[in-house]
């Protein structure tokens, strides 16, 4: 980043002026403004004290669909997205929770299961924090390796159906700015513009978010940039059902609500381990089954909108079975 400058007429202080100005003044970005600051932030052309200011009164104002399908063009643009492939990707799965006490990446296993049933999965997310560590050491276990160029993911792809790419890889300057999560205290609207990377072009993405007011930011800003969304209240801000309770799914075409799948159950998995043998069948886990089961038939309805929740949640329990 470039040095402080003891100026206000640095080429970035104008977008600080727009959302900043007061009461009756300030304003959110256009589309195109979002998509010229980001930029201008991802090149180094902004001071550190210029990103703090605008990030926290993006946060503060709340973001618009419009201003953060603007950030996600930025963020694409920078990263030299998408990246286009022999066979188009069926299904892109953002994973950006952070939280400590989340628990096993059971969506992890969702996805493989897609996978081996001839599906193009491609998630993309941190690899750094202590919030990640269980989804990294999950890999590790399943001896699934991040990919680090599109070369890479496109032959994971065809071989295994499922890549992973790290957000650190994808757009390094991103990721640095995520992890001013640390100096501000705050989480800053760049983690709903990493959701929506959607670094391939998929034919559809599946989408979890920790609060539900994100949802119609997502949906929103997913109709402009032209996508086809499906967004949940998952675990812990992944897109993970635990198959538990009644669910709604929310689409750009409407809402579906997923009635549990078992009552009276719990995951009793808790470590790496587990989560190995219960997708190996060395283990029969009802609660973790059912977190697996139903995340996989959202995704599959996620990539296929005409299937029925009860035709989806049929395949998936095919899918699990035949594993």
């Amino acid at each position: 980043m470039p040095a402080r400058v003891d100026t206000d007429t640095h080429d970035f202080a104008p977008f600080v002026r727009i959302l900043g100005r007061g009461p009756g003044k300030s304003r959110s970005f256009t589309r195109d403004e979002a998509k010229m600051a980001l930029g201008m932030v991802l090149r180094g052309e902004a001071t550190r004290e210029q990103i703090g200011a605008m990030l926290m009164l993006l946060r503060y104002r709340g973001e618009a669909a419009d201003e953060m399908a603007g950030l996600v063009e930025a963020a694409r643009l920078h990263a030299g997205l998408p990246w286009r492939f022999a066979r188009r990707v069926d299904l892109d799965w953002p994973s950006y929770a952070d939280g400590r006490t989340r628990g096993l990446p059971w969506y992890l296993l969702s996805a493989l299961l897609l996978a081996g049933a001839g599906l193009h999965v491609l998630m993309h997310g941190p690899l750094t924090g202590p919030g990640r560590q269980a989804l990294v050491q999950s890999m590790q276990a399943l001896g699934l390796s991040p990919q680090r160029t599109p070369e890479q993911i496109e032959c994971a792809l065809t071989s295994r159906g499922f890549a992973f790419v790290s957000l650190e890889t994808l757009n390094p300057e991103l990721a640095d700015l995520l992890a001013l999560r640390g100096v501000l205290g705050l989480r800053s609207p760049l983690n709903t513009a990493c959701r929506l990377l959607d670094p391939a072009g998929a034919c559809a993405s599946v989408d979890g978010v920790f609060h539900p007011a994100y949802i119609e930011l997502h949906l929103g800003a997913g109709t402009l940039l032209g996508r086809r969304v499906s967004v949940l209240k998952g675990g812990g801000g992944e897109a993970e059902w635990s198959g538990l309770k009644a669910l709604t799914v929310s689409t750009t075409e409407g809402e579906t609500v997923w009635q549990p799948l078992a009552s009276g159950v719990k995951v009793a998995s808790q470590n790496v381990a587990d989560l190995v043998a219960v997708w190996r069948g060395e283990n029969v886990d009802p609660g973790a089954e059912a977190a697996i089961i139903g995340t996989a038939a959202i995704a599959l309805r996620a990539r296929d909108a005409g299937l029925s929740v009860t035709a989806a949640l049929a395949e998936a329990r095919r899918m699990w079975a035949k594993r």
